[in-house]
């Protein structure tokens, strides 16, 4: 109908708006309405328009099960699981006998892993609709995840006969059949499937893939290339042409492949990305990086592209780009979850770990699937010496991606922090069995399996290293360690020689060598080792640290001292060599000097724990009591569980008159984590001393006393306890032979006058 001319725009709104009104006064239409919108949004692949729609309808009517359903469609074409979960339940509640939705709650199910609940739902379509060949497919695939394959095959057979035209049947029995070693059967049937349907992308692809698995690299280049001729436009086809270039170590063609799906699918933004991408997989950084900029320059609304080049600076640490990119994600929708992870990610990377730690909870209370988010808070939490929430935060990263391997290493080194040997072997099967042809895991397991003791274990995993990482040095390294713990010194030196071969910057290599150097007492020998390594790679501040720890070997503290100074001289992150070339200047008679050095340390590493507890410990020599009490305390705000730290403190407050209960929580932390340090007893003891628990120290001062029997101040503890629980005899005993082994002790004038107790009550 024509308007006519003389209506004003006031009159033409008007009307619209009495339409409209009558829209919502008829719920019917109003709903249809939004659902034939939703429709025609989903039809051009806007699935987040078309959702908008179908919960407007499902707001006039909640009850309205087709919305919901389609709904559902929406969130599984954007692989948001749980909500598409959640709509398929509603539906089926809603329209128990819409089988459609049974059966993708079904698939939701199987692929989740819940397989009984995924057979629930094929067998009640089956119930209902015995001839769903579709019910009989997925119960197909339910028994054969469960290990019954001869059953699973069976259904997949019967599916077929239900329905003789239905391709996904075909394909369904050729993999069942693949699965039991049948592949000429295989092979017919996905030939099958092609044949009712050859310009099906999806069946061309099936028969390609059986071919790849086959190795067959002709025949499944030819049904690639047929895929992309079927459908151009489409990445997915040119995607796994290049995967397979890459099995065939065609890494060029594999390139040549995504430069042209980048001409040719210029306005789809998986297909002009899959380039850059592959730069980003192969390692490629520098090509990564340029043609993510490109890219930027190219569609500067790119969502997707801008994340992933933001995502790509922060891993080259140029971080004042990444923020620029990122904040502008952020102003355009200020909840975007991944830029909130990224710029926690740039804070962490920022040493900014408190920043971080709040945006990245907000991030993971929003999206508590996003592995990244999860791996990015255990970063910041690890920063913070929260080590506890750390390893949940990665645990959970990994169960939602597996294949998250930084995740697994972080895991990995935190369990060899930990002494988590259970931890360290389980993180290691699964990277084994992640990345078989990798050897990070074979190494990590193999360091479990040395720990506990089983050589030859570890010998068998350090052996399948070498097979897949033939050139990597740290698999020649531990079978170096390995054999030098056997005592079999000619065969570890030749392991270790191998590892610094491959990595002449291997530190760990060279400490081994050296340390066969001093067993075999050939100190000399030691000494131009590390000088000949360091010759060779003059800047490495580890090579130097190993220098200062053979001169002092060798009795040389100056040279030992100017290696060390050497060392943080090129590494002032190299905390080992402060540590150890304060102590040496301490072994020279300039404390004084070694304050100032362990305060310099603390101003390029301020929370580096053991550095505030050497620099007290030091001070405590100076009685400068106050001082390195601050000290202890900062540590343990850094890292509460941090054991040196804790007994340290405590036995100041035990000994200058502090909280007697602060103290003996403080020595209890101390003692969980280290149950095995006669000192530390000593600590927890000595607070049930104070307390006048005196029977419960005897036992931690005797244990104490073993472990280390030339210590004046166990013996005096011990002494003491025992003289309180009225046992002089032991008591006499402990303190007359504290004074025997040191007749200066600081205690002597109260060990005298207790012993004078001791022979009035005998």
């Amino acid at each position: 109908m024509r308007i006519p001319e003389k209506w004003s725009l006031g009159m033409v709104l008007a009307v619209a708006a009495v339409l409209l009104a009558g829209c919502a006064r008829n719920p019917e239409v109003g709903k249809k309405k939004y659902l034939a919108s939703g429709d025609s949004y989903f039809q051009e692949g806007k699935y987040s328009e078309a959702a908008i729609q179908y919960q407007n309808a499902i707001q006039i009517d909640s009850r309205f099960a087709e919305a919901h359903y389609r709904l559902a469609q929406c969130f599984l074409k954007q692989a948001d699981w749980n909500h598409a979960h959640q709509e398929l339940v509603r539906t089926v509640e809603l329209e128990p006998s819409d089988w459609k939705a049974q059966l993708d709650l079904g698939n939701l199910f199987l692929a989740a892993g819940k397989l009984p609940e995924a057979r629930e739902r094929a067998e009640t379509v089956l119930k209902g609709d015995p001839q769903n060949a579709q019910a009989q497919s997925l119960l197909s695939r339910v028994d054969a995840a469960q290990g019954n394959l001869p059953k699973a095959l069976l259904e997949a057979q019967q599916a077929v006969q239900l329905d003789p035209n239905r391709t996904a049947s075909y394909l369904n029995l050729a993999t069942m059949q693949e699965k039991n070693k049948d592949m000429a059967a295989a092979e017919q049937n996905y030939k099958k499937a092609l044949s009712l349907d050859p310009k099906s992308m999806r069946e061309v692809l099936a028969l390609g893939d059986f071919y790849m698995r086959q190795k067959r690299w002709a025949d499944a280049e030819k049904q690639y290339q047929s895929a992309i001729t079927l459908e151009p436009q489409s990445p997915m086809p040119r995607a796994i042409l290049a995967k397979l270039y890459l099995m065939e170590g065609q890494k060029d063609m594999a390139e040549q492949v995504l430069r042209d799906a980048k001409s040719a699918i210029k306005e789809n933004s998986t297909g002009y990305r899959m380039l850059g991408e592959f730069y980003a997989e192969q390692g490629q950084r520098d090509k990564a990086i340029a043609e993510f900029a490109s890219l930027h320059a190219e569609h500067p609304k790119d969502i997707a592209v801008s994340k992933t080049y933001a995502k790509l600076l922060i891993d080259s640490n140029q971080l004042d780009e990444a923020t620029r990119i990122n904040d502008s994600l952020l102003k355009d929708s200020p909840r975007d979850t991944d830029a909130l992870v990224l710029k926690g990610a740039i804070q962490n990377r920022r040493g900014q770990s408190s920043d971080a730690a709040r945006i990245l909870e907000r991030a993971v209370k929003d999206a508590p699937s996003d592995a990244t988010a999860h791996y990015q808070l255990g970063v910041a939490y690890a920063a913070l010496s929260n080590l506890t929430q750390a390893q949940s935060e990665w645990q959970q990263a990994v169960k939602l991606e597996p294949r998250m391997l930084e995740a697994q290493r972080l895991l990995a080194k935190l369990a060899l922090r930990k002494g988590d040997l259970q931890l360290l072997g389980d993180i290691g099967q699964q990277l084994i069995s992640l990345e078989p042809r990798s050897p990070e895991g074979y190494l990590f397991h193999a360091t479990a399996l040395f720990n506990r003791g089983d050589l030859a274990g570890t010998e068998a995993d350090l052996k399948h290293a070498m097979e897949v990482a033939p050139e990597n040095a740290a698999a020649y390294t531990g079978m170096g360690d390995m054999r030098r713990a056997q005592k079999r010194y000619d065969e570890a030196e030749k392991f270790y020689a191998d590892a610094l071969r491959r990595e002449p910057s291997s530190s760990q290599a060279l400490s081994g060598l050296v340390n066969i150097d001093l067993v075999r007492k050939q100190p000399a020998k030691a000494l131009r080792r590390v000088q000949d390594q360091i010759a060779l790679v003059p800047g490495d501040s580890g090579f130097y640290t190993l220098l200062g720890q053979v001169e002092v070997q060798n009795h040389d503290l100056e040279r030992a001292e100017k290696a060390f100074e050497k060392a943080v001289e090129l590494d002032k992150n190299n905390v080992p060599a402060f540590l150890f070339l304060a102590s040496t200047q301490v072994a020279r008679g300039s404390a004084d000097q070694a304050i100032s050095e362990y305060e310099r340390a603390l101003q390029d590493n301020p929370r580096a724990v053991r550095i505030y507890v050497s620099l007290g410990s030091l001070l405590e020599t100076q009685e400068k009591w106050q001082r390195a009490e601050d000290l202890y305390k900062k540590a343990l705000e850094i890292q509460p569980d941090y054991a040196p730290a804790a007994n340290n403190l405590a036995y100041l407050m035990l000994e200058h008159d502090g909280d007697v209960n602060v103290a003996l929580s403080l020595a209890e932390t101390a003692r969980k984590k280290l149950p095995d340090i006669p000192n530390i007893a000593d600590t927890l003891a000595w607070a049930y001393y104070k307390q006048g628990v005196y029977k419960a120290a005897i036992p931690l001062l005797q244990e104490a006393v073993k472990g280390n029997p030339d210590n004046p101040t166990y013996h005096y503890h011990l002494g003491m306890a025992f003289a309180k629980t009225n046992n002089y005899a032991m008591a006499k005993k402990q303190l007359e032979y504290t004074l025997q082994i040191s007749p200066k002790d600081s205690h002597a004038d109260e060990i005298k006058r207790v012993l004078a107790q001791t022979q009035q009550n005998n």
